[in-house]
C-alpha cells in the first residue's frame, strides 16, 4: 500500500479518499505509541499531538470510519493493517529524508527532523525509490533509528561490527 495525499488511495482495488497530512501524522503517532505493545489512549495521543482530547477523539473517529484504526473505549486505539501500512510508509519517508538531507545535502543532524517533517508527505514513491537506491538501501537514519524497507519490513539486527545505516538489506523473498 502506498500513501497518497493528492489522489485516492488504492487498497486492494477499492478507492479510498486521499489521506491528509494530519491523518498520516495521527497514524504514525498511534503506531509509535503502541510499538511496545501497550494500549494507546486518546489522552496519550492528544498529548503527543499537542491537541485537546476532544480533537484527538474526533480524529480517532475519522480514522475508524476510514477503517484505518479501531477504538474500543477504555481499551485503547489499535491500527488496522491498512493503518499500520500507512504509518510505516510515513516513518520510512521521514527517516529516508533525514538521512538524505544529512548525508547528501550536509544538513546538520540536529536540523534534519524538522525538514523531513515538512517534506515527508510530499515525497513521491518514485523519488523515495531513488533516494533509497542513492543511499545504498539504508537500514538506519542518522539518529540510529531503523528504516522500514520498501516492503515496510523492519531491518534485521546487524551482526556485531555491522556497518550501521549503510548496511544493505538482504533480500529474503
Amino acid at each position: 500500500m502506498r500513501i497518497s495525499t493528492v489522489s485516492s488511495l488504492d487498497c486492494d482495488g477499492v478507492a479510498k479518499p486521499a489521506l491528509t497530512d494530519a491523518i498520516q501524522d495521527y497514524l504514525r503517532e498511534i503506531y509509535k505509541l503502541g510499538a511496545d505493545g501497550g494500549r494507546v489512549s486518546v489522552t496519550a495521543l492528544a498529548k503527543r499531538q499537542g491537541v485537546s482530547p476532544a480533537s484527538a477523539s474526533a480524529m480517532v473517529k475519522k480514522l475508524a470510519a476510514l477503517e484505518l484504526a479501531v477504538h474500543q473505549p477504555y481499551r485503547g486505539i489499535t491500527l488496522t493493517q491498512d493503518g499500520e501500512n500507512v504509518a510505516l510508509e510515513v516513518i520510512r519517508h521521514h527517516r529516508l529524508l533525514e538521512l538524505y538531507l544529512a548525508e547528501t545535502l550536509g544538513v546538520d543532524v540536529n536540523e534534519v527532523h524538522g525538514e523531513a517533517e515538512r517534506l515527508e508527505h510530499a515525497l513521491s514513491e518514485e523519488l523515495e525509490e531513488r533516494i533509497d537506491k542513492a543511499l545504498g538501501f539504508p537500514t538506519h537514519d542518522p539518529h540510529g533509528d531503523p528504516i522500514p524497507d520498501a516492503n515496510l519490513r523492519w531491518p534485521q539486527p546487524a551482526a556485531a561490527g555491522g556497518s550501521g545505516h549503510r548496511e544493505k538489506r538482504r533480500s529474503n523473498s
